[in-house]
């Protein structure tokens, strides 16, 4: 061998070692951090994409379809805020917690929104009325969101490379992701439940029971394409106790028989435990399939039930009734007028009749960032380690 030649392939090893090297700590730099609480090391994801309906929409379908007008956001943000509730919802809470600020992200801007949007730290796919597959009571499934997420992350390092080289261009990289960042973040899914109240409304019990590998096979196929496209890190909502909406209560208020203790429909709880059932069986599966990910499913149903369960004695009203603030005046429920407006939404676990309040959110989202309803159960800061 001559010595040019061994000199290449040195030098080409002392390349991959410089890279690999690299990478390796910009890992460590971004997860070997310590938890000034515990002195444990904690994941320090650096963003957070979402996909879901709008238990988690933080302004894609007001921007894209129909305005969220007031009073929406009137609790937290005082004025609407592209959110069907008084103020945040889950996925505020889970990136910028009020009081120990578990991620220490901003606010996530929804995809959709194209005014004083800010990606440096991710962006929400999720859209109001969304499910997992078609149809559905929103154009934006599922699907639609992933092919939404891959334009968004091929255009958005084509541009920040674009704008790296030519520090000439009259803009800015300061609100666009970081391309390595793709496989550090937090891809979170609150995505499910309009698949069954969509079939709970247009088709037979029997038929929605029947529909639900298929859906969670959607699901599934959607965390295979992001796992080739680099994401590594996901946070699975399983749905929610679809029974103790009020407005699936209030259609059954003739029928106590079809209530359970908590005063929530018997058949639509036990359809989207069914529902959970299946979901965490295919969380299990994903883990094996895809090695390299980590997954962490939400128990989100048990811990709503709970507070549904304990509503009064935790200062809320009882659950049937829902708040409003002022923008349901002629709300309507088997024509009877319900959610007049209230003045105190914090009272409230139900702000509309289907979305939950801020304080119901900022509820179940303390429970279950301890990782007190998680599988397994780590809290949110070791989601990248397990």
């Amino acid at each position: 061998m001559s010595k040019h030649r061994a000199r290449n392939i040195m030098e080409s090893y002392w390349k991959l070692f410089y890279v690999f090297g690299t990478l390796f700590l910009g890992f460590a730099d971004q997860w070997g951090t310590v938890d000034s609480n515990g002195g444990s090391f904690s994941c320090g994801f650096p963003a957070i994409y979402n996909f879901g309906d709008s238990n988690s929409d933080t302004g894609g379908i007001s921007a894209a379809l129909y305005e969220i007008l007031s009073p929406n956001g009137e609790t937290f943000f005082g004025h609407p805020a592209g959110r069907a509730c008084d103020g945040r919802l889950i996925i505020d809470f889970i990136g910028k917690f009020t009081s120990s600020e578990y991620l220490k992200l901003p606010y996530l801007s929804a995809y959709l929104d194209s005014v004083r949007t800010n990606f440096r730290h991710g962006a929400n796919f999720a859209t109001g009325g969304s499910s997992i597959r078609p149809p559905g009571y929103s154009p934006f499934n599922l699907g639609v969101q992933i092919s939404q997420f891959i334009q968004f992350k091929a255009r958005t390092t084509a541009l920040y490379y674009q704008l790296s080289l030519n520090r000439g261009v009259p803009l800015t990289i300061s609100n666009l992701p970081r391309p390595a960042e793709f496989s550090q973040a937090l891809y979170t899914f609150d995505t499910g439940q309009n698949d069954l109240t969509h079939g709970f409304q247009y088709t037979t019990v029997k038929q929605v029971l029947a529909s639900i590998p298929d859906i969670i096979g959607q699901l599934s196929q959607a965390i295979h394409i992001l796992y080739d496209e680099g994401a590594r890190f996901f946070w699975v909502h399983n749905t929610g106790p679809i029974g103790c909406l009020p407005v699936s209560v209030l259609y059954e208020k003739s029928r106590p028989w079809n209530l359970d203790k908590n005063g929530c429909v018997k058949l639509q709880n036990e359809v989207a435990m069914e529902f959970n059932r299946q979901l965490k069986d295919k969380i299990y599966q994903l883990r094996s399939q895809l090695p390299f990910a980590r997954f962490t499913y939400v128990d989100v149903y048990s811990a709503k039930y709970a507070l549904t369960g304990m509503a009064t004695n935790l200062g809320f009203m009882e659950p049937v009734n829902f708040c409003c603030g002022n923008c349901r005046k002629n709300g309507m429920v088997n024509g009877t007028v319900y959610g007049s407006p209230c003045n105190h939404p914090s009272r409230h676990i139900s702000w509309d009749g289907i979305h939950y309040s801020e304080a119901a959110n900022m509820w179940v989202a303390e429970r279950i960032m301890n990782g007190s309803f998680f599988d397994p159960p780590v809290s949110i800061r070791s989601a990248c380690y397990h």
